[in-house]
C-alpha cells in the first residue's frame, strides 16, 4: 500500500509550512513514529513523525521549500518487500501507481483543530492575511480580487506580500484616496540607503539570509515596537531569603527530580502572586476592550543553539506548587531547545519573563510579547555591598543582588501600576519563606 505523508496543519491560522531538513532519503526504511522531516512555521519548528512503517520511496518537496498544509509531500510503501529503492526511480515507480491505491493519512502532530469556518475558497481570509492587510492598508474590496494560490484559491500569505509588493512599485492611475483610519500601526517601509546596498558587492562582506525563526522573531519584535509604548522601571532586589530556602531543598530535590534546582520558579511563583494582585497586568488589549483574563499562563523566554528565541507557556500556573512549576519550566525548556514543543504549548501566554542574567547581563530592556502587556527581564545575581538598618546604626553587609526590569504598555499601565507590580514582586521574593 502506497501511504502519502501530508504537510500537518498545525493551527488555524497557519497555511503553510517550510521544510527544513529531511531525516531520510528514497529508499530508506522508516518506523511509524519516527522523525522524517522537520518543519518551520509561523509560531513553531517542530519534528513530523511518520505516520506508517515503511520504505520512503518518494519526496516531492525540497528542504527550504515552503507547502501549503494538508499537500501531500512524500509517499511510503508500507510493503517493503515491493517497494522499488533502486536509486532514479523511485519517482517513476510511484506515479505509475494508480491514484485509488493512495491512502492519505493525517500525520500525527499534536495541534489544535481548525474552526469550522477555516476553509478554502472566496470570502474567507486567515488572521494572518487580515492582520498584514490591515498593516498595510489593503481594503476587503482589494483582498477580494487577490488571485489565491492556496487550497480552494485560498489567499497565502505570499500572496498578499507579493500584492502590496507589487502595489508599491506599480505607477498609479489615479490618485490615491486618503486613508482615513490605519489599525493596528503600519509598520513604516525602509528604503535601503545606497551606502547599504553598496555593501552587496563589497568584498569582505557575508550576506547571511535570515533563517525562518530569525525572520519572523525580527518581524514580531517590529511589531510590538509599533504598538505598544514601551516603558520601562527597574527594582533591585535581594535574594537572601530565595538563596537560603533554595539551599535547604536543593540536595532533596535534586534526588527526587534528577535535575538542579534554580532561581526561575521562585521568581514565576513571585510572579504569579503579583499577578493576582494586580490583575490589570494580566490582560490584552483589543481596540478600545480590555480583555482581562482570571487563569495565568506565564511564558518563560528560551535562546536556541541556532540564536532564536522562542517562548514556551507554563499553562495555569496559578495552580502549580514551587516543584512543579520547576518541573514544567524544566521540560518545556529542554524540548524547546530540541524542537519537541507542541504548538499549545507556545500559544496563550498572558506574561512573560525574560532570564538574560544567565549570559551575565544584570540589566536589560526587554520588548513586550503581543498581545501581552508586560514583561519582566532578570539579570545575573551579584554579591553586593549593601548599607542596612541595625539598632547600632548603618551598616555594610554583603547580599545577593539582582536587578528586575519590567517593560509595560503604557496605553494601559501608567508608571505607578508598572512601578508597584515590580515592587510586589520584589516583595515576595524578599520575604520568602518556605
Amino acid at each position: 500500500m502506497l501511504v502519502d505523508i501530508i504537510m500537518p496543519k498545525l493551527g488555524e491560522s497557519i497555511m503553510d509550512g517550510r521544510i527544513l531538513k529531511w531525516h531520510k532519503k528514497p529508499g530508506e526504511k522508516v518506523q511509524k513514529d519516527e522523525t522524517l522531516f522537520e518543519i518551520s512555521t509561523d509560531k513553531v519548528d517542530t519534528e513530523v513523525p511518520s505516520a506508517e512503517s515503511g520504505v520512503l520511496v518518494e519526496i516531492l518537496y525540497n528542504e527550504g521549500d515552503t507547502v501549503d498544509v494538508e499537500k501531500v509531500v512524500a509517499r511510503i510503501e508500507t510493503d517493503a518487500s515491493k517497494a522499488v529503492v533502486k536509486e532514479g526511480v523511485q519517482k517513476a515507480t510511484a506515479a505509475a501507481l494508480p491514484k485509488e491505491t493512495a491512502k492519505p493519512v493525517s500525520v500525527p502532530v499534536s495541534a489544535p483543530q481548525a474552526a469550522s469556518g477555516d476553509k478554502g475558497g472566496e470570502g474567507f481570509y486567515s488572521p494572518l492575511v487580515m492582520n498584514i492587510a490591515s498593516q498595510e492598508g489593503v481594503s476587503i474590496d482589494e483582498l477580494s480580487k487577490i488571485k489565491g494560490t492556496g487550497v480552494g484559491g485560498r489567499i497565502r500569505k505570499q500572496d498578499i506580500l507579493a500584492y502590496v509588493e507589487k502595489r508599491k512599485t506599480a505607477k498609479p492611475t489615479a490618485p490615491a484616496k486618503p486613508q482615513t483610519k490605519v489599525e493596528p500601526h503600519p509598520i513604516p517601509v525602509v528604503n535601503i540607503s545606497p551606502e547599504l546596498t553598496a555593501l552587496y558587492n563589497m568584498p569582505g562582506v557575508k550576506v547571511i539570509p535570515m533563517d525562518n525563526i530569525q525572520e519572523k522573531m525580527a518581524a514580531h519584535m517590529v511589531m510590538s515596537v509599533h504598538t505598544s509604548p514601551h516603558v520601562g522601571a527597574i527594582a533591585e532586589c535581594d535574594f537572601t531569603a530565595v538563596e537560603r530556602a533554595k539551599k535547604s531543598m536543593e540536595d532533596d530535590f535534586m534526588k527526587r527530580e534528577g535535575f538542579k534546582l534554580t532561581y526561575m520558579p521562585f521568581i514565576c511563583e513571585a510572579v504569579v502572586k503579583a499577578l493576582k494582585d494586580f490583575p490589570l497586568i494580566n490582560a490584552s488589549i483589543d481596540g478600545t476592550n480590555i480583555l482581562v483574563k482570571d487563569f495565568i499562563n506565564i511564558g518563560i523566554a528560551v535562546a536556541m543553539d541556532n540564536g532564536g528565541l522562542i517562548v514556551p507557556v507554563i499553562k495555569n500556573a496559578d495552580s502549580k506548587s514551587i516543584v512543579g512549576l520547576a518541573r514544567d519550566i524544566y521540560d518545556l525548556a529542554g524540548r524547546a531547545r530540541i524542537k519537541k514543543l507542541k504548538l499549545d504549548e507556545i500559544e496563550n501566554g498572558t506574561f512573560t519573563i525574560t532570564n538574560y542574567g544567565v549570559f551575565g547581563n544584570i540589566i536589560g530592556t526587554p520588548l513586550i510579547n503581543q498581545p501581552q502587556l508586560a514583561i519582566l527581564g532578570t539579570g545575573a545575581i551579584k554579591k553586593r555591598a549593601v548599607v542596612i538598618d541595625t539598632p547600632q546604626g548603618d551598616a555594610i553587609v554583603i547580599k545577593p543582588i539582582m536587578y528586575m526590569t519590567l517593560s509595560f504598555d503604557h496605553r494601559l499601565i501608567d508608571g505607578a501600576l508598572g512601578g508597584k507590580f515590580l515592587m510586589k514582586i520584589v516583595e515576595y521574593l524578599e520575604n520568602y519563606i518556605i
